[in-house]
């Protein structure tokens, strides 16, 4: 259990604190409700640009990295569909120098023509190096835009296209900041020994006076249920072809979330799952075998995954992901196996716990989630999931209508 106090700020900040009597350091997260789900589909790549721009500098602190470190601190961010996230690790006792900063570029942030062509140089070379020149880059990619029509979904987080990057203008950047990076579209989260009351006085104390622009945004395109079955087949210069299924499921809210996951664990969760011990050791027709969901917080895809051995044709691979399939669809997991995997995901969670820093990105998050007290229900909602459950997630979910084939194809 992670006990917390909660507090919204006249400006509309979430504040979520939580007392942790065992760390000497103190975990300060500031989610913003802003991910590449937001974006315009001809103007892709801006919130993850954003990141990095945010890491360039205000009017107050040229150097954001500087204060942190003479504060004995560290920090860091991600990007991802949903959301971006900044948060930072110091000794309790410099706790404000981290509230000072990030209440600073929460609306003090100064971009200048020269840093935006930096930042963009730099995202547009983690571009090549990560999805265009790696192999099997691009295959995330093309899966998403495959599975996905309407839904922002259907491109990566860091975006559609380099050019859509490199032709950012300072206006756009400046537009995209007044309207995503404020407090009332931000969840500060803190963790640290420190009274509970005294965070969130903190809290009011450097964020409470910002001022906060009421914005709607438009709502996003809900993605058409998918009618029929969708393939396609790509050829690369990579060293084997794979084989990925994507199936659309629910929500990150949704039952679906935990009988996914937990199935998704069931079918790859180690040496001893089902995928790795059939299709990898017994039958051979896989190098590597993957399940995964991508806990997406609107309706997310289910995804099966494979590496094909040489002799392995890619019509064997597809029988054998079927073959797998109609077992969840028509057998009984064994008890045995669903405590295992239960264990594992309680086992996951008790350990998170234990780390700062993980409580304060979690707390953060569920409350971006709009149901803060999730954070400890976890566990009692993967342990409801049952052998009839899965059975009947797996008639649902696993249907060839529902689901979109890609063939990644080694090149001859």
């Amino acid at each position: 259990m992670i006990p917390y106090r909660t507090r919204i700020l006249k400006n509309g900040l979430h504040v979520v604190v939580n007392r942790d009597r065992v760390s000497k350091l103190a975990a300060v997260n500031l989610l913003y409700k802003v991910g590449a789900r937001n974006e315009d589909p001809e103007r892709t790549g801006f919130a993850h640009l954003f990141e990095h721009l945010m890491f360039r500098g205000t009017r107050e602190v040229p150097v954001y990295d500087l204060p942190v470190q003479m504060a004995s601190g560290e920090d860091n961010a991600f990007t991802n569909n949903d959301y971006t996230d900044f948060y930072l690790t110091l000794p309790a006792a410099n706790v404000e120098t981290a509230l000072w900063l990030e209440s600073d570029r929460m609306q003090g942030l100064c971009i200048t023509p020269e840093k935006l062509e930096t930042e963009q140089r730099v995202v547009i070379e983690e571009f090549r190096q990560r999805y265009l020149n790696q192999p099997y880059g691009d295959q995330t990619a093309l899966l998403r835009a495959l599975a996905y029509r309407e839904h922002p979904y259907r491109w990566v987080t860091i975006g559609r296209s380099t050019e859509h990057v490199a032709s950012a203008t300072l206006d756009d950047v400046e537009r995209f900041y007044r309207t995503f990076y404020r407090p009332s579209n931000a969840v500060l989260s803190i963790s640290a020994d420190l009274e509970e009351e005294r965070m969130l006085d903190l809290a009011e104390r450097w964020f409470g006076e910002l001022r906060d622009t009421p914005f709607t945004p438009a709502p996003l395109p809900v993605e058409p249920p998918q009618e029929a079955a969708r393939r396609e087949v790509v050829e690369r210069d990579v060293p084997a072809t794979t084989l990925s299924i994507a199936y659309h499921m629910g929500d990150r809210l949704s039952p679906d979330f935990y009988t996914g996951d937990l199935v998704s664990d069931l079918l790859a969760g180690g040496d001893s799952s089902r995928l790795y011990r059939r299709l990898v050791m017994e039958q051979r027709l896989f190098s590597s075998v993957n399940a995964y969901i991508t806990g997406d917080v609107d309706p997310g895809l289910f995804v099966l995954t494979g590496q094909l051995l040489p002799e392995t044709s890619e019509e064997q691979a597809a029988e054998a992901f079927a073959r797998e399939i109609e077992r969840l669809q028509t057998e009984t997991a064994e008890a045995y196996e669903l405590e295992k995997v239960k264990n594992k995901f309680e086992a996951n969670t008790l350990f998170g716990e234990i780390n700062v820093m993980n409580k304060a990105m979690n707390l953060g998050y569920y409350d971006f989630l709009g149901d803060t007290a999730l954070v400890n229900r976890e566990v009692e909602a993967y342990r409801a999931v049952d052998a009839e459950r899965i059975r009947a997630f797996s008639r649902r979910i696993f249907r060839p209508e529902n689901g979109s084939t890609l063939i990644y194809r080694a090149r001859r």
